[in-house]
């Protein structure tokens, strides 16, 4: 706490509320006393402005654009380090030395299979099911396989969980993306690694010998990186609300899942494509389409520019530019599709409306391009992203339990009727 306080003056009285520091960043009032010494509440839609915990996990400044991983900036993580050794950071707050890194590979690798009944389970949806339906059912069917509550105060038992649904996580991820193909099921390699290996399940047919591609598996394993964590956000935020209930970690995971699909969080990058699509079918006029734009009257909104926390370049979209650039001239695509994404990103580079607001290409417009020129069906966006938000939904879950944080139970106003009596359905 600081020394610091707020006062409040209401009702002829004055009430003091101290500060939270914080290491970077935002500071707090803690007004855990407020309703009780004056009979008020916050009103905050949105909880734009409301800490709901206080974490040591990620950090982001949205004015500066920066974004830091237990400490370390985005782009040396990006640069230096790969999907499997984030997971460990996320999770235990140290990158890990060379023996622990391989322990924990070790242990994923040790429940890199999911029961024969699971598959079953799989079977009984139309290919025509939204992936994210089938993934978030799968996910809370794990609690069927695994019914044992974990002890968090048993280091051993947290992370035994963790390593569990880490491992058969990429596993349903995969087995998705082949139920939409009609494909069948392949089974997991531990002669590769995590993301290797969710490749190899996702993408091998099966009358073809399998050739591991390193370009895409770099972009993928970036991508993955880049979505780990963000912080409270809404997914985020479900998995810890519904954790903080003591529900078990594979639910809240489900949640997780089920929040992520809505097309305000997680489904921006399939936002981008079916924009671009949009585009495509009016006869591809960029110009026309980014004075729609422009244009307030307009009910059109250009997807993938721009960030909801980021006033800057949203520093994982420069990483990806990249890998997108990378992944585009080693297959030698022609899409139109995408032909069109690289206009629309020429312009907002270099256009001073765009430039001028810091409409600047955000990472789920540089996702959704990269996962068009690899073939993943758009619907399979949200799926991906998933994947890669995972360790985040496992840190936060595990810090809130062991923290002790208390169960979530946000407040209200009220603005209904006021109290009233029954009228028989005859006297109505």
């Amino acid at each position: 706490m600081s020394d610091n306080k707020v006062i409040l003056n209401y009702d002829g009285k004055s009430f003091e509320y101290p500060i939270v520091d914080s290491t970077i960043g935002d500071r707090g009032i803690d007004i855990s006393k407020l309703r009780d010494q004056t009979g008020l509440i916050t009103l905050d839609l949105g909880y734009k402005n409301t800490g709901a915990t206080i974490s040591e996990i990620t950090y982001l400044d949205g004015d500066k654009g920066e974004l830091l991983y237990r400490g370390y900036p985005i782009e040396q993580i990006a640069e230096k380090s790969n999907f499997t050794e984030v997971m460990y950071l996320l999770l235990h707050g140290e990158l890990p030395k060379a023996e622990q890194f391989n322990s924990f590979e070790n242990n994923i690798k040790k429940y890199n299979f999911v029961a024969d009944e699971l598959k079953k389970l799989i079977d009984v949806f139309p290919r025509s099911a939204h992936p994210m339906g089938v993934l978030s059912s799968l996910t809370s069917a794990l609690t069927a396989f695994n019914p044992k509550a974990v002890d968090v105060k048993s280091k051993e038992e947290l992370d035994y969980a963790s390593e569990l649904m880490i491992a058969k996580f990429s596993h349903l991820c995969a087995w998705t993306y082949r139920k939409t193909q009609g494909l069948p099921i392949n089974h997991g390699d531990n002669s590769l690694n995590y993301v290797e290996n969710f490749y190899k399940m996702a993408f091998k047919l099966p009358n073809q010998e399998f050739v591991m591609d390193p370009v895409v598996v770099a972009a993928l394993d970036k991508l993955l990186i880049l979505h780990a964590d963000h912080e409270q956000n809404c997914s985020t935020s479900t998995v810890r609300m519904v954790g903080s209930a003591h529900t078990g970690l594979f639910a809240s995971i489900s949640s997780g899942v089920s929040a992520l699909w809505g097309p305000l969080h997680g489904g921006a990058n399939q936002a981008v494509i079916e924009m671009l699509e949009l585009i495509e079918k009016d006869g591809g006029d960029v110009n026309k389409w980014v004075e729609k734009a422009k244009d307030k009257n307009d009910s059109f909104r250009l997807m993938g520019f721009g960030h909801r926390v980021y006033k800057n370049f949203d520093p994982r979209a420069k990483i990806i530019k990249k890998a997108a650039d990378d992944i585009l001239g080693k297959l030698g695509i022609q899409d139109k599709a995408l032909d069109i994404a690289m206009q629309l990103e020429k312009v907002a580079l270099e256009d001073e409306y765009f430039i001028e607001r810091k409409l600047y290409p955000n990472v789920d417009f540089y996702s959704g391009i990269i996962y068009r020129a690899l073939g993943i069906p758009t619907e399979m966006f949200t799926v991906m992203f998933a994947l890669g938000r995972l360790p985040g939904w496992i840190a936060q879950w595990r810090e809130m339990r062991l923290k002790g944080d208390p169960i979530g139970r946000p407040r209200q106003i009220y603005q209904g009727a006021t109290e009233r009596d029954y009228l028989d359905i005859k006297s109505r």
